[in-house]
């Protein structure tokens, strides 16, 4: 045993925790999946797998700040607990945190930062992946085994479900609260556009966090043109008020109108806003992973990322990508001879065919 900054730390905590027992149904659960947007969207069918196997447990969600509101719109997610980006933000909010006297600490994020904030929540029992990084499988009381890296979040996520016991219920549930304040705004903001909300439109993002995500501007005006020339319009361009410099290369690449949303949807109403699209087009990123839990049909162009592990869940989705021996690399930066072949190689025509036969009418 150590101490950190005064609390004691105890590695070798190896308590069980009950294969399949009714005793979580009044329990305090402590889940901790501060980020990224996508993995947060990942983690929902967890919420709902306990929920369904424990509707009386009370539910904490610890997740940074920045993504608070959409776990606000989770159903089964009783408080959410909003925390900064720092480490020393994490600990200061132990404290907090063991007054809620949990009695389960669930880590999917699997680093250091959750994995202490765990231990210190005072939950005696915690529970996470025993390939987590950093150290944090020494402050859990069980360790999961992944048995392969090559299977998708959701089904990972869903393995510390299965170890806690929870009966498996058909396809992983994503279920979001689409709040009428939500949908008000969204159906204000098209009236606003002049556009009606419930006619078939498609959604399309053009923006993602990694350059190396990022499918080309003029390739994205080549299918916003098409959709325009065959009437499957119209296009509704979505992204933070950070991606406006993505969508004014676009305008400056299409005399094809389309409606620009950039900045105008708050995170916690996206569910509201992409719940309503026939499909939508995207780089991998985390409105892509929104929407297919919705049930949206998505095409997806992957680059460097690997759809086995990230790609949009579910059936109806269309994933393209360039066939090269160096993805996926999981890299930031492009070291190909060739500069981002492997998003290159996804001709426009393809995405075309790919949204049109997905969409919904």
């Amino acid at each position: 045993m150590f101490r950190w900054e005064g609390w004691p730390v105890q590695f070798a905590d190896v308590l069980p925790i009950e294969s399949r027992s009714s005793a979580l149904n009044h329990s305090r659960i402590l889940l901790i999946k501060p980020s990224s947007l996508g993995d947060i969207v990942h983690a929902l069918p967890v919420v709902s797998a306990l929920k369904a196997q424990w509707p009386d447990a009370h539910l904490t969600w610890v997740v940074k700040r920045q993504w608070a509101e959409l776990v606000e719109r989770a159903e089964g997610v009783d408080r959410v607990w909003p925390v900064e980006g720092t480490v020393g933000s994490w600990l200061k909010q132990a404290w907090a945190l063991r007054a809620e006297r949990f009695d389960l600490a669930i880590d999917l994020q699997g680093l250091f930062r959750s994995g202490i904030l765990a231990r210190l929540s005072g939950a005696p029992r915690r529970i996470g992946f025993a390939n987590g990084r950093e150290g944090s499988p020494w402050f859990y009381t069980r360790r999961v085994e992944v048995p392969t890296v090559e299977m998708h979040a959701v089904d990972r996520y869903l393995l510390v479900a299965s170890a806690l016991g929870v009966r498996e219920q058909g396809s992983p549930q994503f279920r979001f609260k689409i709040l009428d304040t939500d949908m008000a705004m969204v159906r204000e903001l098209f009236r606003s556009k002049g556009v009606a909300l419930d006619q078939p439109w498609i959604a399309m993002n053009v923006s993602a966090r990694w350059p190396t995500k990022r499918w080309f501007p003029g390739s994205f005006a080549a299918v916003l043109d098409r959709l325009h020339q065959e009437g499957l319009g119209p296009v509704v361009v979505i992204g933070s008020a950070g991606d406006r410099h993505d969508v004014e290369q676009l305008r400056t690449l299409t005399n094809s109108p389309f409606v620009d949303l950039t900045g105008a949807v708050p995170i916690g109403s996206l569910p509201a806003l992409l719940s309503k699209a026939a499909a939508m087009i995207t780089n991998d990123s985390g409105p892509m992973h929104i929407a297919a839990a919705l049930g949206v049909p998505v095409a997806a162009i992957f680059g460097p990322t690997s759809a086995i592990r990230t790609g949009p869940y579910g059936t109806g989705h269309r994933v393209l990508t360039g066939s090269v021996s160096c993805r996926p690399c999981f890299s930031r930066v492009c070291y190909n001879s060739v500069p981002l072949e492997c998003l290159q190689l996804v001709q426009p025509g393809q995405v075309f065919d790919a949204v049109r036969q997905a969409r919904r009418a």
